[in-house]
């Protein structure tokens, strides 16, 4: 891609500029777009303690490790010398033999170590986000944001599905959820068009099946019920660090995930921050805002709809939910109003919750089959992914 049309989606995402269509020529990589294996934290609540795997040490933070036996190992950064063993809280810190309040331990072919002990001896500062459940760290002018689980959480299924009655004052929803477990070594997302090109309309059962999707659901709005030939998409859509539509100007909401599968919700505006920061692997806008914080939060109007259907009809729902162990709630239900389905889908569990384009496109596909069959051919899918 030519420095110019970089430039120019740069320019672009950052203020929020309006297109119709898809950006020419070859699509924006973002820094991320290389695939590689996630990296996350755990987190054990009985110790108060929160461990990074050993890798971080030394890609992030510029420590050498040296293994010894017994599950012994040295970390080496300039003048500091770490000695740390699996199973025992004690350590050796430049010689000085130390007690520590969290032993390292190894999962899964991977060793962990206590994030305050690698915070305070290797130069890394440390920031809990509430909002992603993850640890911003830096060191120097590098930053990145670790995923944090709770020690033991993630199962052998990456992908399940329920169904589940929930009450809304006088009124009963019944729902289907599926549920997937973003940390899951052989899960991913991805974002996908119709006939993988936008303004074009497809069956989700197709869209799933070509991208070769265990899960999917309807995503953006689009045009449709133009009889053009070009059904045009209303929001953002990136795939592998690749941005396929820019829709900008409005502050819509953006379901985006980076690399690792953090996902986070991001007011419309601010994308283009988000997507310079690296924290745009894949995404896709809809909106409006449901539960933000785990507390309900629904503005319409603020975000800019206008339709009545939104902001007063019930109608059939598609909404998605981040939960706070890093889990992505996909949910489908027949008839509900803004309110009630944030109410749904904070009774769901979602920390943080967004609507998804409704009505006639509300659709949900699981291996092979619609739990919800779409009224209509919808124009893209956020896609799950799920390694053999």
């Amino acid at each position: 891609m030519g420095k110019g049309l970089k430039m120019l989606l740069a320019a672009a995402l950052t203020a929020g500029i309006f297109t119709t269509g898809a950006l020419p020529g070859a699509a924006v990589q973002t820094a991320s777009a290389a695939a590689s294996a996630k990296t996350f934290g755990y987190s054990d609540p009985a110790a108060g303690r929160i461990y990074v795997p050993i890798r971080v040490l030394s890609d992030f933070a510029g420590a050498k490790i040296n293994g010894t036996s017994a599950g012994k190992l040295q970390l080496i950064k300039g003048k500091q010398r770490i000695l740390l063993q699996t199973g025992r809280k004690k350590a050796e810190i430049n010689g000085k033999k130390v007690k520590l309040d969290a032993a390292p331990f190894a999962y899964g072919g991977v060793t962990y170590v206590p994030l305050g002990l690698a915070a305070s001896h290797l130069g890394l500062n440390v920031k809990w986000d509430e909002s992603t459940s993850s640890m911003r760290m830096t060191n120097g002018e590098d930053a990145m944001d670790l995923p944090v689980i709770e020690r033991g959480s993630l199962t052998d299924r990456p992908v399940t599905y329920r169904q589940q009655v929930f009450y809304v004052g006088a009124s009963a929803f019944r729902a289907h959820i599926v549920t997937v477990q973003l940390m899951h070594p052989r899960v991913s997302l991805d974002a996908a068009f119709a006939h993988h090109r936008a303004g074009t309309v497809q069956n989700l059962k197709s869209i799933a099946a070509q991208n070769g999707a265990y899960a999917a659901i309807n995503a953006t709005y689009f045009d449709a019920y133009s009889s053009a030939v070009y059904r045009a998409p209303y929001g953002y859509l990136v795939s592998k660090g690749d941005v396929k539509f820019v829709n900008g100007g409005t502050d819509l909401t953006v379901f985006a995930y980076d690399r690792n599968q953090l996902a986070r919700l991001i007011p419309g505006l601010q994308f283009g921050k988000a997507f310079e920061a690296g924290q745009v692997e894949g995404a896709v806008q809809a909106g409006p805002l449901l539960v933000k914080n785990g507390r309900v939060a629904v503005n319409a109007v603020k975000e800019g709809f206008r339709d009545p259907a939104i902001l007063r009809g019930r109608a059939a729902r598609s909404a998605i939910g981040i939960t706070r162990n890093h889990k992505l709630i996909m949910v489908t239900l027949p008839s509900a109003s803004m309110p009630q389905l944030a109410r749904i889908m904070k009774q769901a569990g979602a920390y943080q919750a967004m609507n998804l384009d409704g009505g006639a496109s509300s659709g949900l596909y699981l291996n092979g089959k619609y739990v919800t069959k779409p009224g209509r051919k919808v124009s893209n899918a956020l896609l799950v992914k799920v390694k053999k």
